[in-house]
């Protein structure tokens, strides 16, 4: 017979079973919730505030300072904390209107009442002294410390850089920045970015449940300290940076100067060019948007590394060179010219001056039909099978040069320029199909070349140094162990024989003392310059010049580009000569020379031009 007291047995461990079940769940909710509170108390408790570092400082080559910082502050609020306050006299000391306070209020809000948000960016040292008195009057608002960049002089825009916001983009790529972080945008900002910005800090608060600090947090030990930024300094010399914009002051152009030993920049202008401080502060993304929408000046293009233009006759001392290596040429290689140089239908124009004339004498007046007939042997060179390997050959030697590609400098926004490939003839004129005669105007730095005046700085810097250079950079050391990348102490060997470089030399001698730039010789300092007309499809064509100082133990390589100006020897030239003079002796002997260039005003000729 079936025991009665079997099922009730059944159900009595099934309750039992529920009931330690149901405590177990009840366990593990409390111990949960517990720890859930626990966390909620530890971040309502303590509240982190963030300790900026300052970005490091920049100097010249000579120890002056270009870049300082400059205090500031963004004013944090915590919504929940804020009383009825008076709303006029707040936005009287901020300088905002009563609209701007309450919609940075909601934001606030929509942020967390709780939590501190920035009610207001970068308030000035000047601003904030006036709200610091009255600050008692406003709960709920208090300074977060920041700094601003402060530039001693208002030159060298497109050097230096600047610095702005982090945006989601950035933030995104770098998991380093956080909301609210600066960091460099274009030029030394941005290339040492890494260097300059130093490492944030932290301050960790007790608040209470109202959200009003108590103290630190643990005694301060577990906040951390903010570490500044490292001090640079640049190879740009000041005063020549701010005499070489000034002397491009209402014209349109660039200059650069390279120490030839180093590669460093000494001087680099691009005209029209800006207020660094007009990209500092509040009024950065209103100044930008004007500075960005000027399209008539644009202020903002760097022309001395991102406007490609055929170099011209400047060009005409790298023929020269490969000539005399490949041994198509000799020094002694005479060449007439009875006003240009004619093959067939093909006519180059030249002006008048001495024929025949060797390489020296060649490059001194600027003789076309010399480097045309040098060029056209360079390419039908018997040495080669074809026109194309001859060309190929050619090309290798302005590669070694830095023609073609970016030469890897500290500048971010480098250009290429362009030196056409035997694939680029191929496809346009026909595999085969195309000649010396049928490029021929690249013999004097025309057609498809296109280079940078940084470019063409660092050839003259090259030929200066008689067949080497190293890569130019903007900043000479980093930080109190002054370091440098060791790209920029590598030295560029170029194969071409030295003797080669010195018949190129005497001949650039000769362009200033009696040749076409003779205009600009200055009376104790040898130039080696080269003149150079850029034919401009799209208006008047560019003056330009090249040269390096003095002739032995040179200190300076420089070209200078100067838009719709015409001759090399009318404008380029005088702004080289001064520059060059201003560097070595620190003071200027042609005194009317100066005032002409500093008075004379190319933008209405540039207008016309563009219309």
């Amino acid at each position: 017979m079936k025991d009665p007291f079997i099922n009730r047995k059944y159900v009595i461990m099934a309750l039992i079973v529920l009931a330690t079940l149901g405590l177990l769940v009840r366990l593990f909710i409390i111990q949960v919730a517990k720890n859930t509170y626990r966390l909620s108390a530890d971040n309502n408790v303590l509240r982190y505030i963030t300790q900026y570092p300052a970005r490091g400082l920049v100097y010249d080559r000579n120890g002056k300072l270009i870049v300082i910082n400059q205090a500031a502050y963004d004013l944090m609020v915590i919504p929940s904390l804020v009383t009825k306050i008076d709303t006029m006299s707040f936005c009287d000391l901020l300088g905002i209107s009563t609209e701007m306070f309450r919609k940075q209020m909601r934001t606030a809000i929509n942020y967390s009442r709780r939590a501190p948000s920035v009610f207001l960016k970068q308030v000035s040292n000047e601003t904030y002294a006036r709200f610091q008195e009255k600050m008692f009057l406003y709960p709920g608002f208090y300074p977060q410390p920041r700094t601003l960049r402060k530039y001693t002089k208002p030159v060298a825009a497109h050097i230096l850089g600047y610095v702005s916001e982090v945006d989601e983009g950035v933030i995104k790529r770098n998991p380093y920045y956080k909301p609210g972080d600066y960091i460099g945008k274009s030029g030394i900002e941005e290339a040492y970015e890494k260097d300059l910005r130093g490492r944030r800090g932290v301050k960790i608060f007790l608040v209470d449940v109202f959200s009003r600090i108590k103290g630190s947090y643990a005694d301060g030990k577990m906040d951390t300290v903010a570490v500044q930024g490292s001090d640079i300094v640049s190879g740009i010399d000041l005063d020549l940076q701010e005499y070489g914009e000034l002397l491009m002051k209402n014209k349109r152009g660039s200059i650069v100067a390279i120490e030839p030993k180093t590669g460093e920049v000494l001087t680099l202008v691009s005209a029209p060019d800006y207020d660094p401080s007009l990209l500092v502060g509040r009024v950065r993304s209103e100044n930008f948007a004007k500075l960005q929408s000027d399209s008539v000046s644009e202020p903002l293009f760097n022309r001395a590394l991102m406007a490609s233009y055929p170099p011209g006759s400047t060009f005409k001392p790298i023929n020269g060179l490969i000539g005399l290596q490949e041994r198509v040429i000799t020094p002694a290689t005479l060449f007439e010219c009875h006003n240009g140089f004619r093959a067939g239908s093909k006519f180059v124009e030249c002006h008048s001056h001495p024929s025949p004339l060797n390489i020296v004498g060649a490059i001194g007046n600027s003789c076309n039909a010399y480097f045309c007939q040098t060029y056209r042997r360079v390419l039908e060179n018997p040495d080669f099978n074809t026109i194309a390997d001859a060309y190929f050959k050619w090309k290798s030697y302005l590669n070694e040069f830095g023609f073609g590609n970016k030469l890897g400098t500290d500048f971010v926004n480098e250009l290429t320029g362009f030196i056409p490939s035997t694939d680029y003839f191929d496809k346009y004129y026909g595999k085969n199909r195309w000649k010396a005669l049928t490029v021929i105007s690249m013999a004097i730095g025309q057609g498809e070349i296109e280079t940078t005046p940084l470019q063409m700085a660092n050839m003259t810097a090259a030929i200066a140094n008689r067949g080497y250079f190293y890569t130019p950079h903007i900043v000479k050391s980093v930080g109190a162990g002054h370091t440098i990348d060791e790209r920029f102490t590598t030295k560029h060997q170029i194969d071409i024989d030295t003797a080669n470089f010195e018949q190129i030399v005497l001949g650039m001698e000769q362009a200033v003392t009696s040749g076409t730039a003779a205009g600009v010789k200055l009376k104790d300092i040898i130039i080696c310059g080269k003149t150079g007309t850029a034919q401009n499809p799209h208006g008047a064509n560019h003056s330009v010049f090249i040269a390096f100082a003095p002739k032995d133990n040179p200190k300076i390589a420089i070209a200078v580009f100067v838009e719709n100006a015409g001759f090399g020897a009318t404008y380029a030239a005088p702004v080289a000569s001064l520059m060059i003079e201003k560097y070595i002796k620190g003071e200027i002997s042609n005194k009317a020379l100066e005032k002409r260039i500093l008075e004379l005003n190319l933008e209405g000729k540039i207008s016309e031009a563009e219309r």
